[in-house]
């Protein structure tokens, strides 16, 4: 059984609102102490926590906090305060397995005039796990602006065709490393089988949700979502609000989504509702 974790952490905010990375931790480890991945959004640096206090650099808090595991970061905002200290929001990936592959795509942001927005980044990594490749995309989506949220869903879904027809190509045998261009030219893997997971700040059955969900070219799956595989039928369960926090009513907001090839692979996929402080409850996504 392969075990994925993801949650957003809202920079480890406590119920109290202020941050304390020992709290995710303990939480994520509770959740499953031989978890292979874990995707955390909302992390940290050089920010505020909500009642003023600084946060510190959290990524490579949680690096130095995980350091049994392989990691990769991406930063959506990377700037700087008044200071000159660096200021910085994205999301990491943790693995068990090796991280053989990582790519960070800047994802669209066109204009929006009069909504707040921020820049949003997706961090795609190729992990090694028992069972072969695995790509893991590790996403946020922007909250206040329906056009840039959907235009970052196109992205998304171009991505992952782009991605299925590496995987449809790279099946002949490898080229040697020292091949025509030399080793940055090297043949990368491209597994079919990819778990796409993480903030995408839309309800399920939006245009947003359901436009991932569609078929690409062809009429060929991109993305099902998880948590119809493992529970048919079912509303999905809330992962945001329940506890009183900022959000107006529990809804659904957090998701993990499979490539037609992983489909068959799915298992469980669970909410954690006992975590607090942050508003979005973590996930757990069970493969077999």
């Amino acid at each position: 059984m392969l075990t994925l974790i993801t949650w957003n952490i809202q920079c480890a905010r406590t119920p109290d609102d202020g941050a304390d990375l020992d709290r995710v931790v303990d939480r994520v480890l509770a959740l499953g102490a031989r978890f292979d991945i874990l995707l955390l959004q909302e992390v940290g640096c050089g920010l505020p926590a909500r009642d003023g206090r600084p946060i510190g650099d959290q990524f490579a808090g949680l690096a130095r906090r995980l350091d049994h595991l392989h990691a990769a970061s991406a930063f959506a905002l990377d700037t700087r305060n008044a200071d000159g200290s660096p200021r910085r929001l994205g999301c990491m990936t943790f693995a068990r397995g090796a991280m053989v592959h990582v790519r960070r795509h800047a994802l669209p942001w066109p204009p929006d005039p009069g909504v707040p927005t921020m820049p949003r980044a997706a961090l795609d990594t190729i992990v090694a796990t028992p069972d072969g490749m695995l790509r893991v995309l590790n996403v946020h989506l922007e909250y206040f602006s329906t056009r840039q949220r959907m235009a970052q869903v196109e992205r998304l879904r171009e991505l992952q065709a782009e991605a299925l027809a590496h995987a449809a190509v790279s099946r002949a045998p490898a080229a040697p490393p020292d091949g025509p261009g030399g080793i940055p030219f090297a043949p990368l893997p491209h597994p079919a089988a990819a778990v796409l997971a993480g903030d995408f700040n839309t309800t399920p059955g939006s245009d947003c949700h359901a436009r991932l969900l569609a078929p690409g070219a062809d009429d060929v799956s991109l993305w099902r979502d998880a948590w119809e595989l493992a529970h048919p039928g079912e509303p999905h369960a809330p992962t945001v609000g329940l506890h009183g926090t900022t959000a107006d009513l529990p809804g659904t907001f957090d998701y993990a989504c499979v490539s037609p090839a992983l489909a068959p692979r799915v298992h469980t996929l669970r909410v954690d509702t006992a975590a607090t402080g942050s508003d979005h409850q973590p996930l757990l996504l069970e493969l077999t």
